[in-house]
């Protein structure tokens, strides 16, 4: 992305807070000095930009891009480009503005928040380096348009069952397109911090490979392959670490086929009583 578009990002240089000492610019935007909106003053706005009202429509905006900035600082860590995020996240909220029911008992930030999360999670997943085959693609793609209609007309997000209700297809097909297109989370990615050393998600990984037992396994195994003859632990060299035959490793040693497997079946059998 170049940068903001007007619409996204039509902010006077006085709330861009040019010349504030220690400012944290996004797309050239001040974040400390973006406004709020108090929930009486979004619906009043919301209910003028149904009418056509552009002004109120823009105002809404940017009274709520301090709500984009708190839904990208969950996306923080990814190396995503932050004014990116931004961006995509403004998106969503527009979308969220133009799609919102007034006449519901809801508050515009439940509405607004998955809807900016679902653009940038949309974004990660068409930018992700994990490739998905195009008829899952597809679907994915039906699912999530339908969860959003479905989202804008009743304001709470379906089940499973009710997106493959109105799409006609299996409910096995609506989970694994899902599952297929989202997004990969980093090992680095902390999960947990209570003020001490934060927990990432590589914390809380099994490993299975290196653990105190395979450490002793390997070491036992070093220790009984190191009291064969050089002539089996050759053998076992060609066979199991080069992935030779047993004729190619006759034809190398120079003994025949025969004593070939001999002496390698002689060799393991010693390795398991050793072990």
């Amino acid at each position: 992305m170049k940068g903001p578009s007007p619409e996204i990002l039509n902010l006077s240089g006085s709330e861009r807070g040019e010349g504030v000492q220690g400012k944290v610019e996004i797309c050239g935007v001040n974040t400390a000095k973006l406004k709020v909106l108090k929930s009486e003053q979004s619906l009043e706005l919301l209910r003028r930009a149904r009418q056509g009202d552009v002004q109120a429509r823009e105002e809404l905006i940017s009274g709520n891009l301090r709500l984009v900035l708190s839904v990208i600082q969950r996306f923080s860590g990814r190396g995503e480009n932050v004014d990116d995020l931004f961006q995509v996240g403004c998106i969503g909220l527009i979308k969220a503005i133009d799609n919102f029911d007034v006449n519901m008992d809801v508050r515009f930030s439940t509405y607004g928040v998955p809807m900016i999360i679902g653009e940038i999670r949309r974004y990660l997943r068409d930018n992700s380096a994990i490739r998905v085959s195009r008829s899952i693609r597809d679907t994915a793609y039906r699912v999530l348009q339908a969860k959003e209609a479905y989202q804008a007309e009743h304001q709470c997000e379906p089940t499973v069952d009710q997106i493959a209700q109105v799409l006609g297809i299996k409910r096995e097909d609506v989970v694994m397109a899902l599952e297929a297109v989202v997004e990969p989370v980093s090992l680095f990615e902390p999960i947990y911090s209570d003020g001490g050393d934060t927990v990432c998600v590589m914390d809380q990984v099994r490993d299975k490979k290196n653990t105190d037992e395979a450490w002793l396994e390997h070491i036992a195994l070093e220790d009984a392959i190191s009291k064969l003859s050089e002539r089996e632990q050759r053998i076992l060299a060609l066979r199991f670490f080069q992935g030779k035959t047993q004729t190619e490793v006759s034809a190398e040693v120079g003994i025949s086929q025969a004593q070939v497997s001999r002496l390698e079946k002689n060799a393991l059998n010693q390795i398991r009583k050793e072990l």
